[in-house]
């Protein structure tokens, strides 16, 4: 573990840098029993797998995108999230065969996934939320896979989590749930109802978050190969890419469940830019 030598920031605002406010990740290791896995996620709300995939298949997509955005610019972007090379990442059989015995059933890869880059200096990046907001309309029995693509120190501004958050998003969630009770189906799912606050987000404020649940922002140098797996539930956000080195940060989020529990059907498409999600 080690001392981060600057401050770290989001959306304008700066985390407190002390033992009660900020902490770090709690790796684990993929090899342990599946029974362990299970457990420790359901203890902590996520699950920081080391060195799960090999370093250098992460590296070489990477590249891959990169090379893509080169040489065919922008338009690629929404290419590579249609392509087979995408796709045979996402489900590769390190990652299925994971999901099948950690789900104790058959997987289901929601449609809609997410790449996400990151300039160096860029000052707006992911507030705090929990993800089921934009999933109402299907199963809470959901879990999201963050993989960082490349390696990610806390400097460039990887995901953060707010200890023992999992509860607080359930109880928020049921707070919503009878807020929303009298909207429209259409509204009542919708991350934008007259009930939530701007995008979703718990808040852009971290430091003032963690002040108010009494908890900490845990924190994590990624590498190439690292998986975060993370409940429905769990609060989490980015800070801003301040890398030295003046590297993209570059990550993918993708979405599991079991295919017999019931599908957001607005995750069973590509995304879009307008989705609204």
């Amino acid at each position: 573990m080690r001392l981060l030598s600057n401050p770290l920031t989001s959306n304008s605002h700066t985390l407190v840098m002390t033992p009660e406010r900020l902490g770090w990740l709690e790796p684990s290791d993929p090899n342990l029993p599946m029974k362990q896995l299970q457990r420790r996620y359901q203890e902590q709300g996520y699950l920081w797998l080391k060195g799960f995939f090999k370093r250098n298949i992460v590296l070489n997509f990477r590249d891959h995108f990169f090379q893509s955005i080169q040489s065919r610019g922008p338009q690629a972007f929404f290419e590579i999230l249609r392509s087979q090379e995408y796709q045979d990442f996402c489900t590769m059989p390190r990652l299925w065969n994971f999901y099948q015995a950690f789900l104790r059933g058959q997987p289901y890869l929601h449609k809609r996934k997410l790449i996400r880059f990151n300039h160096p200096g860029e000052d707006h990046c992911t507030g705090g939320h929990y993800d089921l907001i934009y999933l109402r309309a299907g199963t809470d029995k959901l879990y999201t896979s963050w993989i960082p693509l490349g390696d990610t120190p806390v400097e460039m501004g990887g995901l953060i989590y707010l200890e023992h958050s999992d509860m607080v998003g359930r109880q928020m969630e049921a707070e919503f749930r009878v807020k929303n009770a009298n909207l429209s189906e259409e509204e009542r799912i919708s991350a934008y109802n007259q009930n939530m606050r701007a995008n979703g987000w718990v808040s852009t404020d971290l430091a003032d978050m963690a002040e108010r649940f009494k908890s900490r922002w845990l924190v994590a140098d990624y590498e190439a190969g690292d998986m975060v797996i993370h409940s429905p539930y769990m609060i989490h956000a980015a800070t801003v890419n301040n890398d030295p080195l003046q590297r993209t940060r570059l990550s993918t989020d993708i979405r599991f469940q079991c295919i017999q529990d019931e599908i957001d059907p607005r995750w069973s498409k590509n995304w879009e830019i307008g989705d609204y999600l």
